[in-house]
């Protein structure tokens, strides 16, 4: 048991430059077809103003996001971040850990994040705000798709509505050709050949996800700690999800349906995902706000202060809507 919450007490990794945040425990809960998954909850600096659930992206583990979990314990919110299946110390989908993986799209995906809402109903304080990240945006945008009514509102980072790896071909092309690749036997293999590599080991001159050179080493340091932690590249099986998401949040009703106060925050200067599916849905959306961090990079939440005192800036203006 977790400090009073009715779960098996889970790991978390502390570096020195990345302390645990005030009063946060994790916990192992199960998700769809019985996985292992594990969560954190950390509470609010002061009184409670409503409660976060925090989806990260691909290959981003709870530990990533300790500072972003503090920024939001201090705006007075109780904070529920996740490890998705298949990544940080969630249960891996296939033998090799290292790859980057999804089985039967994004339905066990949802159905997890659905399991660990309704196992918090009694624990966090409302109102509720989904806040995803890349891949987490996407599945908070498909979570209300579906008809998730337990958030009041929703805070999408650079949210994976459209991959620019696959922008030379239609999205239902592209959908197809992943697909095709999965019922051939190949949705266990990487897309690339010898893909197992976990990019933020590269140089820090190198890599599209940050200018800020602090916080990329912090998550190299994390990961140095703890190698679990780890993800590599995708898998045709990843990427059919991946595909299969922008499609089903392409159709105008899914951003109908969220008719609750909402904000796309896009990065400028995104290599990793599409802006163009991001605006048009937040356009769709009828309380929808797009903005773009200019000279951001993908992780607009670890890029530079000033950038990210521009993300905090609209995600402060979304929950002064409530």
């Amino acid at each position: 048991m977790t400090g009073g919450l009715p779960f098996e007490t889970a790991p978390l990794i502390a570096t020195p430059d990345a302390p645990i945040p005030t009063g946060m425990q994790a916990f192992w809960f199960e998700g769809a077809g019985k996985a292992r998954l594990r969560a954190a909850i950390a509470p609010s600096d002061g009184p409670a103003r409503g409660g976060v659930i925090l989806s990260p992206g691909r290959t981003e583990p709870i530990e990533k996001y300790f500072e972003v979990v503090a920024d939001l314990q201090a705006r007075g919110f109780h904070v529920l971040i996740h490890d998705w299946r298949g990544q940080g110390l969630s249960q891996r989908l296939l033998p090799d850990p290292l790859l980057g993986h999804a089985q039967d799209g994004a339905r066990d995906f949802l159905r997890d994040l659905e399991i660990l809402l309704t196992a918090m109903e009694p624990i966090l304080p409302r109102p509720w705000i989904g806040f995803g990240h890349s891949m987490g945006g996407a599945l908070t945008a498909l979570a209300l798709a579906e008809g998730e009514t337990r958030f009041a509102a929703a805070f999408l980072s650079a949210p994976m509505l459209g991959l620019v790896a696959a922008k030379a071909l239609p999205l239902a092309g592209a959908h197809f050709i992943a697909t095709a690749m999965g019922k051939a036997g190949q949705g266990g293999r990487f897309v690339v050949k010898g893909g197992g590599h976990e990019p933020l080991l590269g140089p820090f001159e190198h890599n599209i996800l940050t200018h800020d050179p602090a916080r990329y080493e912090r998550y190299r340091a994390q990961l140095r700690a703890c190698p679990d932690l780890a993800l590599g590249g995708v898998t045709w099986g990843w990427l059919a999800f991946a595909l299969e998401c922008g499609l089903r949040l392409s159709r105008p009703s899914a951003a109908r349906r969220a008719d609750i106060p909402l904000a796309v925050v896009a990065a400028g200067e995104d290599h990793l995902v599409l802006n163009a599916p991001a605006r048009r849905y937040a356009a769709r959306a009828p309380q929808g706000r797009y903005v773009e961090i200019a000279g951001a990079y993908h992780e607009v939440l670890m890029e530079t202060d000033a950038r990210r005192a521009l993300v905090w800036r609209e995600f402060d203006a979304l929950v002064s809507r409530l």
